[in-house]
């Protein structure tokens, strides 16, 4: 896959749809299922249910890179499930959470899922909450009627999906996390008691997080446009990392860290580590003074 030229990001926030408008989430065809699952490494499932959807999810995490290389690229971030399902199966790429939670939740409709998108704010240093639509995640119900939360775009985050409706702990290989009820009626997700996003139980239009992209990938006061980022999960469970020139592996506790001097280093490492070939490297702007 090589790079192409991408309009320039426009000035202002594209329009959402009106609050009467009712689209038709995307849903594949058979071949794009199948082609989706050759991606990711996994079998069609017989059914679809909670099992099959943990599987899915982690091999979603190992494969299909948490990224924001798009926005250095001068590529377009566009919010279709089509043109997604195009961009992580067909070009092999990833994506942030717009983008690789909507193709995820393509597949599986495919399936036979039933899934809504739920809008989520990061919580950040100090508890502070991010913009409205700073995030999103899934609301995923199986052929059986149980409800999981899946989120395979939050970077380091649950290896599996989270059952939707519990309010105890619950064990998973990246910690321990808890769904907890807010006062104002949303749901505050917690990993190893730290508060992650605070997310909202209506479901969303995929047009509705067009505002909270277009903020992410234009605002100076976005960390995706002032770092680059490029993570999976690895096999091992820890995570491997390309932060600019800085390769991240981490597992077990330990942690270990190198810088790529040269371009060849670095598109090497983009195309071994994480299976995405670059003509161009992204590169960051510095900061304006």
């Amino acid at each position: 896959m090589t790079t192409q030229p991408a309009p320039a990001v426009p000035s202002e926030p594209p329009a959402t749809q009106g609050p009467t408008a009712q689209p038709v989430p995307f849903v594949p065809a058979p071949s794009e299922v199948e082609a989706y699952l050759r991606r990711i490494g996994a079998e069609r499932p017989v059914r679809a249910d909670a099992a099959a959807l943990r599987e899915l999810h982690l091999r979603h995490l190992r494969t299909v890179p948490f990224e924001n290389l798009s926005i250095h690229l001068g590529e377009p971030v566009v919010l279709d499930g089509k043109a997604l399902l195009d961009k992580v199966v067909g070009a092999r790429r990833g994506g942030f959470c717009y983008e690789i939670n909507t193709a995820f939740a393509v597949l599986l409709r495919g399936l036979g899922y039933g899934v809504e998108l739920l809008q989520a704010r990061v919580v950040g240093e100090g508890g502070k909450p991010g913009i409205p639509y700073d995030h999103m995640a899934l609301r995923v119900e199986t052929a059986e009627g149980e409800r999981w939360l899946a989120d395979v775009g939050f970077g380091d985050h649950s290896h599996f999906p989270l059952a939707f409706d519990a309010r105890d702990d619950q064990e998973d290989p990246g910690g321990v996390f808890r769904i907890a009820e807010t006062s104002d009626g949303d749901l505050e997700v917690l990993r190893d008691g730290k508060p992650q996003y605070l997310a909202e139980t209506r479901p969303r239009e995929l047009a509705d997080f067009t505002a909270g992209a277009w903020y992410h990938r234009t605002s100076p006061d976005s960390h995706f446009t002032r770092s680059l980022i490029c993570s999976r999960l690895t096999e091992e469970g820890g995570r491997i990392t390309l932060s600019g020139r800085k390769l991240i592996a981490s597992a077990h506790g330990e942690r270990d860290e190198r810088i790529l001097d040269e371009d060849d280093e670095v598109r090497k490492a983009y195309r071994e580590l994480f299976g995405i070939e670059l003509d161009a490297l992204p590169v960051v702007p510095p900061p304006a003074t």
